[in-house]
């Protein structure tokens, strides 16, 4: 029996259905984490592709995107497939994102011509990223048809996201761990650990969410991890540049640590797309949750895709080329495939969960279909979601653009004076700067949860009357 509250919108949830979908972003992250710190790094360091190419087909890749994602999202919110508005997806876009995954590192691939790599990498990259979009999009768009709830919407952005940064850390630590023993080589734990610390303050600041926000408020909580992230990478710096960093290994991965929670905010950012996709409700009528996800998932992929562009351009302007330098892991083929392959398979069965444990309440279809150009005219209304996606765009950008380098900062001192400034730079100084940045973008954002509350009050309202 629902309660009054709940027939009005405001549902409350089951640990089953939260962790039901959190599971879909720990899913997700086994294969997009994957991407994003080692993608870079296997093109360069084992099918020995120019990094300038690589930089070129980041981009090329997250370009397409940004026409792909929109599609994804009109489509989506325009139909209503059986087994679910959203979830469907994670069942017809699951099978084939595995596939993609796993085929993107195939072994076989570095015995061919350098013309045939640059082909295949080309190819298996950018399908994998559209049907990427195809399971993330409306993944995305589930919280939103949830609750309406702020406390329950929290809670569900909470567990998505230490969900998510369990991915991260597996990655992140694992992949260089599964590298070293299938090639049966010595683990170097302090890099494994580096590469994945930064995540721990996830699973103690993501739980706690609902008391500091209630302490600190929404901007305050915010503002207070950006300034414990700005002192982290400020360490990291210091012991860098004038310090050896092997012989102060605790106060490194402790920098590390506090690095991760300012970056934290970037996890923080989803909690805020379903208050977009309301206050577009509220003055239009429609819920377009598909939609608002796939700008803010294009969003998302431009950071990252500014931060894989940018960063082997750069060091290799520096004097860094990833191709020529010796290379922080192992280079084995073999060794890259069974790794990836081992996280795509979990992956689809941590998807199947998420398609069993969600449940959509509040969905909504437009009576005509949601053309290109309302959606051109959502986005040049909805100030709020204007600000979202610039946050997106930079705090990603501030997450991603080091990823790949992270494994060398523990191997500094093995490197030339040249090559240590080009680390230190996009371990430090560029993330550094770009939190300065989401501080500001931060100060901007309007809605209240007052104001929110007042606002879904307002739609359900219009609905019973």
């Amino acid at each position: 029996m629902m309660n009054h509250q709940e027939s009005n919108g405001f549902y409350k949830l089951s640990w089953f259905r939260r962790i039901g979908f959190g599971s879909g972003d720990l899913a997700q992250n086994l294969i997009f984490q994957t991407v994003a710190c080692y993608l870079m790094l296997y093109l360069t360091t084992v099918l020995k592709i120019n990094p300038a190419f690589v930089s070129g087909l980041i981009l090329t890749v997250r370009l397409i995107d940004c026409f792909w994602s929109p599609v994804v999202g009109r489509y989506i919110d325009n139909h209503n497939p059986q087994l679910g508005k959203y979830r469907a997806y994670l069942l017809y876009g699951g099978i084939p994102l595995t596939a993609a995954a796993c085929l993107l590192m195939l072994p076989q691939v570095a015995t061919w011509s350098m013309t045939m790599r640059i082909v295949y990498a080309s190819v298996s990259y950018t399908v994998l990223s559209m049907i990427y979009s195809v399971v993330n999009i409306p993944y995305g768009s589930i919280m939103a048809s949830m609750t309406r709830d702020n406390d329950e919407v929290l809670i569900l952005t909470s567990t998505r996201m230490v969900c998510a940064n369990i991915g991260q850390i597996v990655v992140q630590a694992g992949f260089p761990i599964g590298l070293a023993m299938c090639v049966h080589t010595a683990i170097d734990w302090n890099q494994a650990t580096f590469m994945a610390i930064g995540t721990i303050p996830a699973f103690v600041i993501l739980p706690s969410l609902p008391m500091l926000k209630k302490w600190l408020g929404k901007k305050g909580l915010y503002y207070s991890l950006l300034s414990i992230g700005l002192m982290g990478f400020a360490i990291l710096f210091t012991i860098g540049k004038f310090f050896d960093v092997e012989q102060l290994n605790v106060l490194v991965q402790t920098a590390k640590i506090m690095t991760g929670v300012g970056l934290l905010v970037g996890s923080l950012m989803w909690a805020l797309v379903p208050e977009v996709i309301t206050e577009a409700e509220y003055r239009t009528g429609n819920r377009p949750a598909a939609t608002v996800n796939a700008l803010a998932g294009v969003a998302f992929k431009a950071g990252f895709s500014i931060a894989g562009w940018i960063t082997p351009l750069v060091m290799g302007m520096i004097g860094f080329n990833f191709a020529n330098e010796e290379s922080a892991l192992p280079i084995a083929p073999s060794a890259w495939f069974t790794v990836t392959c081992i996280f795509a398979v979990i992956g689809f069965v941590l998807l199947m969960f998420c398609f069993m444990g969600s449940r959509e309440n509040i969905t909504t279809t437009p009576e005509k279909p949601v053309s290109f150009g309302e959606m051109w005219q959502e986005f040049k209304a909805n100030k709020c979601l204007q600000l979202v996606l610039t946050i997106f765009v930079v705090v990603f950008l501030a997450s991603f653009i080091s990823a790949p380098v992270n494994a060398y900062y523990p191997k500094l001192n093995e490197y030339a004076a040249t090559a240590q400034n080009a680390i230190l730079l996009f371990t430090c100084i560029i993330p550094a700067i770009l939190l300065v940045v989401v501080g500001y973008l931060v100060y901007q954002y309007p809605l209240t949860d007052e104001r929110l509350d007042e606002i879904n009050r307002e739609i359900e309202a219009r609905h019973h009357n």
